[in-house]
């Protein structure tokens, strides 16, 4: 899996003053399971060390210099779309941007008018990202500090990843039946009209080719789970699942695990409680249909993102 990340956060000197903002989640966590391909606009741009710059809109958008007050608009966006044509050559599954940076800010840039700090929009490369990368992860460090984003990010760029190995190795139908069976609680907790849209190019009643079949469920995959989570689609998912046990459990278990249930809708307990419970009861009563769903498993256990009561909103 291939992420592409801000340089400076990968440790890379190339901040206005030649140092980095080294990020321990990107190169200690991630790092597990991904490679990184970097980009610096502004380094490209103006170089390092260079003097710090901001956006204006005075009279009109630019970007300039804080001191000098030279004007680099032209220097950063041709940098900018440099740097969106050399990643659009690698296969990424998400971007990892700086946050507050005049081109990298995610949300977060500071606007100036008049030299006063007006509110917050995205940096330029970020804009161009949302506009080029439609429906893949794009995130900034500061905002993966919160657990629902993070968990939602490294969701979609696992989910991605899959999606495009899919790609490359299918063979049969069998092959995007079987994926979009393992997904189907996964895209139940995004968005349930597309999985009922995926289910309908699945099922293929116009008989195209694979390829062409392929290609549609991919297209449509990557955008709905683009959809950000929420606890109450998740509880939906979660009863559902629930519901395979209503032979095997007596009475009072089945009240414990609805208790359970609703005690993650109140945040009393985190997901990961209520999942670990579900996966035991499959292991014990085989429901390996159960099993398979990637809603139990959307990445490696070791990142324990659903350990955490607000990973869910």
């Amino acid at each position: 899996m291939l992420l592409a990340v801000s340089s400076c956060l990968l440790g890379n000197n190339v901040r206005y003053d030649g140092t980095n903002q080294k990020n321990r989640f990107i190169l200690n966590t991630l790092a597990k399971y991904a490679q990184f391909t970097s980009f610096c606009p502004e380094h490209l741009a103006l170089g390092t060390p260079r003097e710090t710059i901001r956006i204006v809109n005075d009279d009109e958008l630019k970007l300039t210099t804080v001191f000098s007050k030279e004007d680099v608009t032209t220097k950063v966006f041709d940098a900018s779309k440099k740097e969106i044509e050399n990643i659009k050559k690698q296969p990424i599954c998400g971007i990892i941007l700086k946050a507050k940076s005049p081109s990298c800010g995610f949300g977060s840039t500071k606007y100036y008018e008049k030299g006063m700090p007006q509110g917050k929009k995205d940096g330029v490369f970020a804009a161009m990202c949302k506009e080029q990368f439609k429906y893949i992860a794009i995130e900034e460090e500061a905002r993966l500090n919160d657990p629902w984003l993070r968990e939602n990010f490294v969701m979609q760029i696992f989910a991605y990843d899959d999606m495009k190995k899919l790609e490359e190795n299918i063979s049969k139908f069998n092959d995007i039946v079987e994926f979009h069976t393992s997904y189907k609680y996964l895209l139940h907790s995004k968005n349930e009209t597309l999985y009922r849209e995926l289910g309908k190019i699945v099922a293929n009643h116009e008989h195209k080719p694979l390829e062409e079949v392929v290609k549609n469920y991919s297209e449509l995959f990557i955008q709905a789970i683009d959809t950000k989570s929420k606890i109450s689609k998740t509880v939906n998912v979660l009863e559902h699942m629930a519901g395979f046990f209503k032979k095997e459990l007596t009475t009072l278990e089945k009240q414990e695990l609805q208790e359970l249930i609703k005690q993650y809708k109140e945040k009393i307990i985190p997901l990961i409680t209520v999942i670990a419970l579900i996966k035991l009861l499959s292991v014990k009563y085989n429901k390996d249909f159960l099993l398979k769903q990637k809603f139990l498993h959307p990445y490696p256990d070791e990142l324990a993102l659903r350990s955490d009561v607000k990973s869910g909103k």
